[in-house]
């Protein structure tokens, strides 16, 4: 692993994590180039404002769930492979439902360079941890709509709280939100913010 990029769960206490490109549980269909486990990867400054996101959270009530964080390169490349190919229907209903493959770039829903691969942006959402159910959002990670995009119509009031209340979490943390998808926020002060890493996670 490069110098200053570490596994979260090894800085950060008590943050679930569920890398899904590592898994079969994601838009694709099957586990991504780059990603051979399923940890989650990022920066030192980005555990440290995890840390603090957790600290926060916790005092709501709520812990983390992440998703993702570092991307290497050759994952997103994998992406773009991916949406040259034959649609099979496997994935789209969930996950990308009223557009094509192709249009996934074009929407700015997945990107050819993308901040993930900087290692300071993370994907992610809130539990109860009473329960450790999710908190409801109105949609899941990586579900390609309108209805992912903060301020969305179609969604209830408890989820477009529950966004906000995420929201207001990591922007008090040092992140910045992205409008199209709910659960993306990137470090306002990322450390490599021209930098574009490409080791995998092992």
């Amino acid at each position: 692993m490069k110098d200053d990029f570490v596994y979260v769960d090894d800085l950060t206490s008590g943050i679930r994590w569920d890398a899904k490109y590592a898994t079969w549980d994601n838009f694709t269909g099957k586990p991504v180039d780059g990603y051979l486990v399923n940890r989650v990867v990022g920066t030192r400054a980005l555990c440290a404002a995890l840390e603090n996101a957790r600290e926060q959270a916790a005092s709501l009530g709520f812990g983390l769930l992440l998703w993702d964080a570092y991307r290497p390169q050759h994952a997103v490349d994998c992406f773009l492979r991916w949406a040259q190919q034959q649609e099979d229907g496997r994935t789209k209903s969930r996950h990308y439902p009223h557009i094509g493959r192709t249009e996934m770039f074009e929407q700015g829903y997945v990107a050819a360079r993308s901040g993930h691969s900087r290692g300071s942006t993370v994907d992610l959402t809130l539990y109860h941890r009473a329960t450790g159910e999710l908190v409801p959002m109105g949609g899941d990670h990586d579900l390609m709509d309108p209805v992912s995009h903060h301020g969305a119509q179609g969604i209830t009031r408890v989820e477009a709280r529950n966004r906000q209340q995420l929201r207001s979490i990591m922007e008090t943390c040092g992140f910045s939100a992205y409008e199209r998808e709910w659960w993306h926020y990137t470090l306002v002060d990322e450390p490599y913010p021209d930098t574009y890493f490409d080791f995998p996670i092992t």
